[in-house]
C-alpha cells in the first residue's frame, strides 16, 4: 500500500484548506484510512477516519472539518476549515485493514505528511 498526502500549506487563521490522500497497492475500499497530526514536541493524534461513507473526526476538530473519501479515484479527502493556529502541524493520512481507528500504532501503512501551518 502506497500513500501520498497532498494539499498543505500556509493560511491565515480562519481559512480553510483541503487535504488529499492518494492510495493505491491494494483494494481501496477494504481499508479505513485515517487522517493523524502531529506538532512539533507533541504526539501524533487522531483527527479523523472514514472507511465507507459518513467518517469520524475528533472533538477538537468536529464542526471544523469533514472528511470524506471517492472510492472511484481511491481518494480521500479532510476537508478544513475555521482553522486556527492551534491546528498547525504535520497532517498525515495512513491506513488500516482492522483495528481500532483512534490509534495510530494501529494504521499498517502511512503516507509522507504534509504541512499545515495557520498563522494568527
Amino acid at each position: 500500500v502506497q500513500l501520498q498526502a497532498s494539499g498543505g500549506g500556509l493560511v491565515e487563521a480562519g481559512g480553510s484548506l483541503r487535504l488529499s490522500c492518494r492510495f493505491s497497492g491494494r483494494t481501496f475500499t477494504n481499508y479505513e484510512i485515517g487522517w493523524f497530526r502531529q506538532a512539533p514536541g507533541k504526539e501524533r493524534e487522531f483527527v479523523g477516519s472514514i472507511r465507507w461513507s459518513g467518517g469520524r473526526t475528533a472533538d477538537s476538530v468536529k464542526g471544523r472539518f469533514t472528511i470524506s473519501r471517492e472510492n472511484t479515484k481511491n481518494m480521500v479527502y479532510l476537508q478544513m476549515n475555521s482553522l486556527k493556529p492551534e491546528d498547525t502541524a504535520v497532517y498525515y493520512c495512513a491506513a488500516q485493514y482492522r483495528g481500532s481507528v483512534y490509534r495510530s500504532g494501529e494504521y499498517e501503512y502511512w503516507g509522507q505528511g504534509t504541512q499545515v501551518t495557520v498563522s494568527s
